[in-house]
């Protein structure tokens, strides 16, 4: 019966932490562990099939979790594009086949919906072990350590980024256009933007508008 209590223990120990930190589990060591620990507790109690059901899916949830992160890394470095070719490109490209943001969509709060969009993308790849990560970095800069064992993780770099490129981009619209008429209907278009990203609650593009 105390074999049986503290396995439903470590099962839960087992199934919050491989939810929270799955980048724990990344390396073929750690993973091994896991599974050598989640067969012993299968042992303690080999009548109740439930152990083994539950054991099962949290393996199956962590290798998903760890398999998905590791596609959005893949995608998120082929996105990775020295600035100096964008700009290339954009020299290249005949006038008339640059298109400005309004000819693309002219509705602000489809606009605003799109941004919530890939906001709401980006924030869903933030974990908290990014989060401690930047605490354990700062922890080690105010020791004067080296964290040479810290994994990088991308995803707030990522969010980051992505506020400067909004940012960029509507300067980008604004200062292209030529004719001061146009230029105005721009900036008014970005400020209906910002406008229903705040009725949507999406405060950061709001701000990276702004």
């Amino acid at each position: 019966a105390k074999l049986k209590s503290f396995a439903a223990k470590i099962i839960q120990l087992l199934k919050e932490w491989t939810e929270t930190f799955p980048y724990d589990f990344q390396d073929e060591k750690s993973m091994k562990e896991l599974k050598e620990i989640a067969h012993r507790i299968t042992q303690c109690d080999e009548e109740n099939g439930t152990v083994k059901k539950i054991i099962s899916q949290m393996t199956q949830n962590l290798l998903m979790a760890l398999s998905a992160r590791s596609q959005y890394q893949e995608i998120k470095e082929k996105f990775r594009q020295p600035a100096t070719d964008k700009g290339t490109i954009l020299k290249t490209k005949p006038q008339s086949t640059q298109k400005d943001i309004l000819s693309v969509c002219c509705d602000p709060l489809i606009l605003a919906q799109q941004l919530t969009h890939i906001e709401l993308e980006r924030v869903s790849n933030i974990y908290p072990e990014d989060l401690m990560q930047i605490v354990s970095h700062m922890d080690s800069l105010d020791n004067h350590k080296c964290r040479g064992d810290v994994t990088k993780t991308y995803n707030l770099e990522a969010y980051d980024n992505w506020f400067n490129c909004l940012s960029m981009l509507v300067a980008t619209e604004i200062c292209r256009v030529v004719k001061k008429k146009q230029r105005t209907r721009m900036v008014e278009f970005f400020i209906d933007v910002a406008r229903e990203c705040f009725n949507i609650g999406n405060f950061n593009s709001m701000m990276a508008i702004i």
